[in-house]
């Protein structure tokens, strides 16, 4: 697992190439919204589109997006998700109070839950404690692998399990810290990736393709999602003596995948499963 990390053949370019432009509009960006009052503006993003601002103009990025529609100073965003996972974000409407949330998230007083889909059958809760650090043999400049002790990052995730059928298994994850790609490095780690994942999945040559040519038939054929089943179904601030809950409903890509592949699953019985994400303490 950790062969020839102190003897990289690299190094690779740690620059990050983000592949085909989505731009979004005034009018999706509004679906998105799930709460906004004068202090907050919480989006249900896509997995099209990257948090921050990008050189191909502001449609291209939910920050930018978000500055467009909603004036400069609502664009103050308080946390990230990977380009291609969706769910909750939080933008503060103020200076003052983004700052009041960058402290908290700092101070880790927020919490997180994630629905994923995983390759692979996960048969009971599992906790992963793993450093994480740069994939020093990897043609993908920004993948991450795990590591030895004492040679990259502490990371941990818990994975349980909530629904398996047809080879897959939904699962709800949470999070004990914050390292780039944590969810997915860490499912790769268990032998269990993200149906979707074009780098941590069944070769990261696929993100190079992806890069190169776009979605492709051969793509779909192998990654069977267009992006990786990642979600971030709600996210719990604590700020200002108290917690504010937001949560985000699964995209419409992850209930195709499950419906299509590992049903049969009723709307009311997926709807009972996904209300158990927020009871993963």
């Amino acid at each position: 697992m950790y062969a020839d990390y102190d003897r990289p053949i690299g190094p690779w370019p740690r620059g990050e190439r983000q592949g085909p432009i989505h731009k979004t509009s005034a009018a999706e960006l509004s679906g998105w919204v799930v709460h906004q009052d004068d202090e907050v503006i919480v989006l249900n993003k896509d997995g099209e589109l990257p948090c921050h601002p990008s050189k191909d103009g502001p449609w291209s990025s939910l920050a930018g997006a978000v500055r467009e529609h909603f004036g400069a100073e609502a664009a103050h965003l308080v946390h990230r998700l990977d380009r291609e996972t969706s769910g909750a974000v939080v933008f503060a409407r103020t200076a003052e109070v983004a700052s009041q949330l960058q402290k908290a998230v700092q101070a880790r007083r927020y919490r997180k839950w994630y629905a994923a889909i995983l390759r692979g059958d996960m048969a009971e809760e599992t906790r992963v404690d793993c450093p994480l650090g740069p994939d020093l043999l990897s043609p993908v400049a920004i993948k991450v692998k795990g590591v030895p002790a004492g040679k990259g990052q502490e990371a941990v995730s818990r994975f349980r399990p909530l629904w398996r059928a047809g080879g897959y298994t939904l699962v709800a994850v949470r999070t004990e810290t914050g390292r780039k790609h944590q969810i997915r490095a860490h499912a790769q780690w268990l032998g269990l990736p993200l149906v979707g994942d074009k780098i941590y999945g069944p070769d990261p040559a696929l993100f190079l393709e992806f890069i190169e040519t776009g979605w492709t038939p051969h793509l779909a054929e192998i990654l069977q999602m267009r992006r990786q089943a990642l979600h971030c179904a709600a996210l719990e601030l604590q700020w200002k003596g108290g917690a504010q809950v937001f949560q985000a409903e699964l995209p419409s890509d992850m209930k195709s995948f499950i419906f299509d592949r590992m049903g049969p699953i009723s709307e009311e019985m997926l709807r009972r499963v996904l209300a158990q994400i927020t009871e993963f303490d």
